[in-house]
């Protein structure tokens, strides 16, 4: 009882403490944007008042203005500088230049939270409880330390680490005997501190330092003729992310190496820079700095699993570890964690800083602090980006955040149509003026590592790659979660409209590198939709998923219909037009995927569902009743499917006409059921005629009169025809497979099975063989070697090698594969009658 009372009482106080923290996070979120802006914006609205571009100081001011020409504090520092040179304590200057209380730091300094007290140590707010992975990119950079040249800069996103591997550079530097230095670039007054702490550092005379903070002197060769003077040293450039403020600060050095770690993928400072790129860890680097911090909290998988959904990333990865180590009511376990992840995403992630999100009177987070967590560390380089007069940044960031963290073709945004307006957060319509400055914003997103750049190979040699961008899962799942809920229908309406127009006209071999590219994007669509988007969103889930499939892709095209029929049905109920259509075509590619039984079961909901909601004789209905029938010929009981298709093709002649596509659809698929049920003179009168009517009102081109070819030749296989017009048929239906769908598509290697068949009857064996070969092959390969057809495909191959004169490898086929087969189909398939009674004379033999 008392245990029982214990475990109330510590899930009650966690869910007091989620609940509180949760409050104050959306409180302090306001609050932060607020300081951020402020902190960026400070310096600008300051040089606005002196008549100055924004980020310049005036000439003759330092970072206490009201220090210059003073005579009294003139003769101060004299007397302070005679103290120095006679023996005084050197570190009572040194170090308060970067101290609180140095005059000479104003208050915008304090409000970042980036100063420091020395610039002997490293400067870092999250470090990691032991250094993991980067040996590389550690080795290479600790080895440059001690070879004086250009500057080295260390890129990358938000949370990869840029910070902590410097450090562990500069502490291997220090350890070598190089003279180490840190400065903080992350703004003007940081920075001209931090170098003039430097060059105090290495002896320059105080009365030339002193001048430089008045602006009396050039602050940047005091301090490069100060670096020159000294030997071996490594100077390491903090968080210089906007490079700009480097000018005329960073240079090559003939004694020594500068290091800068920055957000910034490309800038003109960098020109003659060695550059270094800091992507996300390896998956068992990213795995052990989890179980540092939380050890026995899982298994190894666990803590893979884990890092995986957390990109890999650095900051996201002590965050969680850190959460874990802390906890303090209860003890979760990696998959727990990696649960309630799923639900609260960066909210919880932001509770493993170091320091907690605390909204108190007059305490509020410094940029420092906003550094260390998921939810605001990209938001800073936004926000920056917005008071330099970008917005559009933003933007189109959110914009992004509305697909998927997997490569999205440039095409996507390059290519847009003209879209309605969308009111987005920043007050401005996406229309004229945001696609017109869409260029500018993107690349200010990839130089600042918000984008990456690249291009896609693709599955096939032969295709061209394609030029695509991609963003970190988790800035996208930030910087969606930052939308409000009222602005969110307009972004994912110009997600989703943007990716309907990429979709390509068709699945021909050409389009198959994009259509795979948006599948995932999407998805993504789907899952961030609400009740104002779904019909949109349901529209392009449904159209992707036919493209997929006729692509040949039956698994991910059953994923996307399934996923677009439960996002329909929760928001507009199982009996909408959306739901119902997504749920027939999630039956009817479980039945190319060959879940036969599976299938059969969806379509029979849909079917009775559509026919009370619709009538049975409404096309959709019919168009069920069509695929219900493929699935029921499919698990062996050609009877009813032909049942069923009949049902289908009277009601869509009568309702659509006879040449309608659909209505010639489930004629094409008739084709079949009526030679492998033995309705021989039907079939013959029929097949010619349907493949004429196709013909005549589809063209030889299209999709179903394709379908019209392979049936047919399937057909004549079972009757007297003569076996050159068999042949001639089975080459027909593969050459107007391969020219629709390219080499590799499992419909192709269902037409090589059949041309082997034909030419088998015909005495071409060994052509016959080898055909049955590629074609076995090809659907292991594309569709799997538990997949129906391909365990019946290999069942018709031992038929081949027998015929070819291969008994004894033909007899282990049919061991292996007859009984799965008989199973699969049932004892009275005509194929799997034929292959027993094959079995039996081999087994005589």
């Amino acid at each position: 009882m008392d245990a029982a009372l214990t475990t109330v009482a510590v899930t009650a106080g966690t869910t007091l403490v989620t609940l509180t923290v949760t409050a104050v996070w959306h409180r302090g979120r306001a609050a932060a944007r607020t300081l951020v802006r402020r902190v960026r914006g400070g310096r600008n609205r300051a040089a606005t008042a002196t008549g100055l571009p924004a980020g310049r100081e005036p000439a003759g001011r330092g970072a206490d203005p009201e220090s210059a020409g003073e005579p009294g504090r003139e003769a101060s520092a004299r007397a302070g500088r005679e103290r120095f040179r006679t023996g005084g304590p050197r570190s009572a200057f040194r170090d308060h230049s970067h101290a609180f209380g140095d005059p000479y730091v104003n208050s915008a300094a304090h409000d970042t939270g980036l100063w420091q007290e020395s610039v002997r140590t490293p400067r870092v707010e999250s470090p990691p409880r032991v250094f993991r992975g980067r040996e590389e990119i550690r080795s290479l950079l600790v080895a440059a330390a001690h070879r004086p040249g250009p500057p080295h800069v260390l890129y990358g996103m938000g949370g990869s680490g840029k910070t902590a591997l410097a450090a562990e550079v500069f502490r291997a530097a220090e350890s070598a005997g190089l003279t180490a230095l840190w400065v903080v670039a992350a703004d003007r007054t940081g920075l001209r501190r931090g170098m003039l702490a430097v060059a105090a550092e290495l002896g320059a005379d105080p009365v030339d330092v002193q001048a430089a903070h008045a602006g009396r002197l050039a602050a940047a060769d005091l301090v490069w003729r100060q670096l020159a003077r000294s030997r071996d040293w490594l100077l390491v450039i903090d968080k210089a992310d906007n490079p700009e403020l480097l000018d005329g600060w960073l240079r090559a050095g003939r004694t020594g190496v500068v290091l800068v770690t920055t957000r910034r993928a490309r800038a003109p400072q960098w020109q003659y820079a060695t550059l270094h790129h800091l992507d996300v860890l390896s998956p068992a680097e990213a795995a052990r700095v989890i179980t540092d911090f939380a050890p026995g909290r899982g298994t190894r998988q666990d803590a893979l699993d884990l890092a995986n959904r957390l990109g890999r990333l650095p900051l996201a990865l002590r965050l969680a570890g850190s959460y874990l180590e802390r906890q303090a009511l209860e003890s979760w376990s990696l998959n727990d964690y990696r649960a309630r992840f799923e639900r609260d995403g960066t909210l919880l992630a932001d509770q493993g800083a170091e320091l907690p999100f605390v909204e108190d009177a007059g305490a509020t987070a410094t940029e420092g602090d906003l550094r260390q967590r998921l939810s605001w560390t990209w938001q800073i380089t936004l926000d920056d980006l917005d008071v330099r007069g970008l917005p559009e940044a933003t933007t189109l960031m959110r914009l992004l955040s509305c697909w998927s963290p997997t490569p999205v073709p440039r095409a996507v945004l390059s290519d847009h149509p003209p879209l309605p307006g969308a009111e987005p957060a920043s007050g401005q319509r996406m229309g004229v003026r945001f696609w017109n400055r869409a260029e500018t914003a993107l690349r200010a997103l990839i130089d600042n590592s918000l984008v990456s750049a690249h291009s896609y190979a693709g599955p096939s040699p032969d295709a061209g790659p394609t030029p695509c961008l991609q963003v970190h899962g988790l800035v996208l799942e930030s910087v969606h979660a930052g939308i409000e809920p009222e602005e969110r229908p307009g972004y994912l309406d110009t997600a989703i409209r943007l990716l309907d127009a990429a979709l390509p006209a068709d699945a021909s071999p050409d389009h198959v590198t994009r259509l795979r590219l948006l599948v995932p994007h999407t998805a993504a669509v789907l899952h961030h939709t609400g009740p104002q988007t779904c019909a949109q969103a349901a529209a392009l889930g449904i159209r992707t998923a036919q493209l997929v499939c006729e692509a040949g892709d039956y698994r991910a095209a059953v994923e996307l219909a399934t996923l677009t029929g439960d996002i329909s049905q929760r928001l507009q109920g199982p009996d909408h037009h959306d739901t119902m259509t997504a749920r027939h075509h999630q039956g009817d590619y479980l039945r190319r995927l060959g879940s036969y039984h599976e299938a059969e079961q969806v379509l029979r909901r849909v079917h009775t569902r559509r026919a009370a909601t619709l009538g049975a004789r409404h096309r959709e209905s019919l168009e069920t009743a069509a695929a219900l029938s493929m699935t029921l010929y499919l698990l062996g009981r050609p009877e009813e499917s032909l049942s069923w298709i009949q049902r289908a093709i009277d009601g869509q002649r009568r309702t659509l006409g006879n040449d309608h596509v659909e209505t010639l659809r489930s004629r094409a698929y008739a084709l079949e059921f009526l030679a492998h049920s033995g309705h021989t003179q039907t079939f013959l009168h029929d097949g010619p005629a349907t493949i004429a009517d196709a013909e005549r009102s589809l063209g030889a081109d299209h999709v179903v009169t394709a379908i019209a070819y392979s049936n047919y030749a399937y057909g004549l296989l079972r009757t007297d025809t003569p076996e050159d017009v068999k042949v001639a048929a089975a080459e027909r239906a593969l050459q107007a497979r391969v020219h629709l769908y390219g080499s590799g598509h499992p419909l192709v290697h269902s037409a090589k099975l059949v041309l082997s068949w034909a030419r088998s009857l015909s005495g071409e064996h060994a052509s016959a063989l080898a055909l049955m070969r590629e074609a076995v092959d090809g659907r292991e390969r594309v569709l799997g070697a538990s997949h129906p057809l391909t365990i019946k495909a290999r069942v018709l191959y031992a038929e081949r090698l027998a015929e070819a004169g291969h008994p004894g490898r033909a007899a282990r086929l049919l061991r292996e594969n007859l009984p799965p087969a008989e199973a699969i189909y049932g004892p009275h398939d005509l194929d799997v009658e034929r292959a027993t009674r094959l079995q039996s004379r081999l087994a005589a033999q």
